[in-house]
């Protein structure tokens, strides 16, 4: 068996590139030290996770090598020969449970009958802790809104639970860091689902905000974003997600630890594939090539590891988390059933007590109701990708890859399935609909909106008035500036019925916007243009927009997001070379 321990100690044949080699740096993986004065123990505790392995060592931090917290300097053992020898047992899990919070809502029937007992195990937080807060996305020509789900994983250790499996008992009451972060984005028509995840260590702004609890204000900081979580709690990480992306959050649901051992065993296991053996001694991974289905320990080591898939980073552990998540969904959709009472109501409260989530949905009721919602999208529909990125820093931290970012996060804030299944139904939409305005176009009443305030920028003061002047100037005498607050990270035109689309496409015309932004919506009474971030000065729209959309011929993820479709049933897991057997 061949390894190579960049924590100390060990073989050190190099048989393949390491994450060090590729411009990793372990030092992530060390302990992030607690900012003085901020809040500790956040998430919710959590319940035991059977078969999961028992911490060694007392001391050590919270972050290491393992599972990876922010960067820092502390929480290394003593030293081997010059090398930092850290815990093997405190990576467990390193709250890749995040990635089954989706699937957990699956199992809230089991304890619909004892409700009120489970409602009281929920943890509510406020859901976005900044000063300006994106407006939610507008209803489609069916009256349907998309749903957007940020799932967080918590690397809490406020329990002795979380201390147990986690480890490092000094980092009782360090504040949490979101270490896994995956947005949920479920289509108006419920046809499609996109989830995408991005790095824990991704530097990005964090931008202002104010804990709800002791009326603390954090500055705006770029920091990695998974710090974002020791700003007030999880709806700081909302307000840097939509900061970040442009994307409205709808809801959070953030976990820690259970639920993944006993969910794997409810439905009797989840096949996952690795193209080689793979051995990780850290995680305790360890399988033969091809097919194998893991449940108990095994699943906790699967979702743990890091070394053990791809280069050895946490991108390789990302991709793992989706092949689990597509598994599972595949098991309960093709008919594994949930029967035994018993384990029924163990999951469903495991789940609640693991689970804190943002008081729009802070009753079982809620995540009921949540879970039928997502079931209705076809497993072929279901895509899972990772936040294009490139490194920063030397290796110490990725930022989001320029263009290939954009096209996804524009994919999701526009309602585009990334597996690029939609072109044909919108080109067919469109097609079917006129195009020339139904009226003179000084008799087609157009609202304008100001819509450029942002959670790092005000909004431009008479926005709305200059540019509802220049559609009076170019001949829509009815153009006039709306008052209400909005708050979007793109400009859009929409109409209410579709004998209107020609009066939208005229305004657009007239301001050089292009086609892709113009939408069919109930939410409006008339023409309707919000202008958003994108646009915050001239009288035309800015040719350039940071695109890399539809515009350019872009209907789909780009081949940088490593996407993964809910229905692949031969994805595999390549393994690093440095921990086979």
């Amino acid at each position: 068996m061949r390894h190579h321990d960049t924590d100390g100690g060990g073989e050190t044949q190099r048989g393949a590139p390491t994450a060090a080699d590729r411009g990793w740096d372990e030092s992530l993986y060390g302990e992030h030290p607690a900012e003085p004065g901020s809040r500790g123990g956040h998430a919710s505790a959590a319940v035991s996770a059977p078969g999961a392995a028992p911490a060694s060592g007392a001391g050590g931090g919270g972050s290491g090598p393992d599972g990876g917290g922010a960067s820092g300097a502390g929480g290394e053992g003593p030293a081997v020969n010059g090398a930092p020898r850290r815990s093997r047992g405190r990576r467990v899990l390193r709250w890749s449970a995040a990635v089954l919070s989706v699937l957990i809502l699956a199992t809230a029937a089991a304890g619909y009958f004892y409700y009120q007992h489970l409602n009281g195990n929920l943890s509510k937080d406020d859901l976005n802790l900044g000063d300006n807060k994106l407006h939610h996305s507008d209803p489609n020509a069916a009256g349907q809104t998309p749903l957007n789900i940020l799932l967080l994983g918590s690397d809490s250790r406020a329990s002795e639970e979380n201390v147990r499996l986690g480890g490092s008992r000094a980092d009782r009451d360090r504040p949490p860091l979101a270490d896994v972060q995956m947005l949920l984005h479920v289509s108006a028509d419920r046809s499609n689902m996109s989830v995408v995840s991005v790095p824990r260590d991704t530097r990005t702004t964090i931008p202002k905000c104010t804990d709800p609890d002791d009326g603390k204000v954090y500055p705006t900081t770029t920091d990695k974003i998974n710090t974002s979580l020791q700003h007030g709690g999880p709806g700081c990480t909302v307000a840097t997600w939509e900061e970040m992306t442009g994307i409205p959050v709808d809801h959070f649901m953030m976990i820690d630890f259970s639920g993944v051992v006993s969910m794997a065993d409810a439905v009797g296991g989840v096949p996952v594939c690795v193209k080689e053996n793979v051995h990780d001694p850290k995680s305790k991974l360890k399988l033969e090539k091809g097919t194998s289905v893991i449940k108990g320990e095994q699943a906790l080591s699967w979702l743990r590891t890091r070394h053990g898939f791809g280069d050895g980073t946490d991108i390789g552990r990302a991709k793992a988390q989706h092949m689990y998540m597509n598994a599972m969904v595949r098991q309960l959709k093709a008919g594994t059933k949930l029967s035994d009472p018993g384990k029924l109501r163990g999951l469903a409260e495991s789940a609640t007590k693991a689970l804190t989530v943002d008081k729009g949905i802070g009753t079982v009721k809620k995540l009921y109701d949540l879970g039928n919602d997502l079931k209705q999208v076809p497993t072929k529909r279901i895509t899972m990708a990772t936040m294009p990125w490139e490194y920063g820093g030397g290796g110490s931290y990725v930022v989001p890859k320029k263009d290939d970012a954009d096209q996804v996060f524009s994919l999701v804030r526009n309602d585009v399935a990334l597996d690029g299944k939609d072109k044909k139904k919108a080109e067919a939409s469109r097609s079917a609909q006129p195009t020339e305005p139904s009226q003179p176009k000084a008799d087609i009443p157009v609202s304008v909106m100001n819509g450029t305030g942002t959670s790092l920028q005000r909004p431009v003061t008479g926005r709305a008035g200059q540019v509802a002047q220049t559609l009076t100037r170019e001949g829509f005498g009815k153009a006039a500036a709306d008052p209400t607050p909005q708050s979007r990270a793109d400009t859009t035109i929409r109409y209410p019925r579709e004998e209107l689309r020609g009066d939208a496409l005229a305004v657009a015309e007239a301001l050089g916007i292009p086609e892709r932004l113009v939408k069919h919506s109930t939410g409006v009474q008339q023409v309707t243009l919000v202008i958003g971030a994108d646009w915050r000065e001239g009288a035309s729209y800015p040719e350039s927009d940071g695109g890399g959309d539809a515009d350019k011929g872009h209907h789909k993820a780009p081949e940088s997001a490593d996407a993964l479709r809910g229905d692949d049933k031969k994805a595999c897991m390549d393994v690093n070379p440095n921990y086979t057997w």
